[in-house]
């Protein structure tokens, strides 16, 4: 919580490394109170008469203050590293580099405003459970992107801490659990919570895989680029009618 949250909570006296381990493994839980704390959120400007597209934009804004942004951060950064040319080195450098390019700004609005126009379309049905599985389907990514094999793309930073640290069962093992608990997120239609999150889960493997191949490794940013785009997929799947 005192990670991926803006919550007050402090943690003193800690191994950073293995405290970052841990809070990977656990993330989805964090996620899920996020967007069912979003989903309530956007159920209740719904009940007062606001049009679906603006309640889901409050929602999205919602999440990103409560979690300072980073997710969204991550997301930005390696669009503009994956979007420009030349060896893996340039590409990092382009990430560090602080500024948001074409690739990120163009990212940002489609992904962003997807995940919108999703949560905001589920508002007369079962928002609360649908944003909770999402949120805490796009953090079970990040044990995928962390698990043991992946080297770090950097030596310094967190996908340096925290590359490597996670069991490869860690985020299938996290998936089951999902798909089983999204039975029942969708009245009269079962496989539409469990189908999210297979859609959600085959995203981050291959971003994982393309993001390893392209910066050599894992960085911090792209653990925030895989929850945003595991969110937006599971909302998708969630909204469809």
């Amino acid at each position: 919580m005192s990670w991926l949250t803006v919550l007050p909570v402090r943690v003193a006296g800690c191994d950073v490394a293995g405290a970052a381990g841990a809070a990977l493994r656990f993330a989805p839980v964090v996620g899920a109170l996020l967007g069912g704390a979003a989903g309530v959120l956007v159920a209740g400007l719904s009940a007062l008469g606001m049009p679906s597209l603006l309640v889901g934009l409050l929602g999205v804004g919602f999440l990103a203050l409560a979690t300072r942004g980073m997710h969204v951060d991550g997301l930005a950064d390696t669009a503009d590293g994956l979007g420009c040319y030349g060896p893996p080195e340039r590409a990092l450098a382009v990430m560090c580099d602080g500024g948001a390019g074409p690739f990120a700004v163009v990212t940002l609005l489609v992904t962003l405003g997807v995940q919108a126009t999703a949560l905001g379309s589920l508002t007369g049905g079962p928002v609360v459970a649908a944003a909770a599985l999402a949120g805490a389907t796009g953090r079970a990514g990040f044990a995928w992107c962390a698990r043991r094999g992946v080297p770090a793309a950097r030596p310094t930073g967190l996908g340096a801490t925290v590359a490597g640290s996670q069991p490869v069962w860690a985020a299938p093992a996290w998936w089951l659990v999902l798909a089983a608990a999204g039975l029942g997120v969708v009245p009269g239609r079962p496989w539409q919570g469990p189908l999210a999150v297979a859609v959600a889960a085959a995203v981050v493997v291959g971003l994982s895989a393309h993001t390893r191949r392209r910066f050599g490794g894992v960085t911090g940013d792209v653990l925030g680029a895989a929850n945003e785009l595991a969110v937006a997929a599971a909302l998708v799947v969630l909204s469809a009618r």
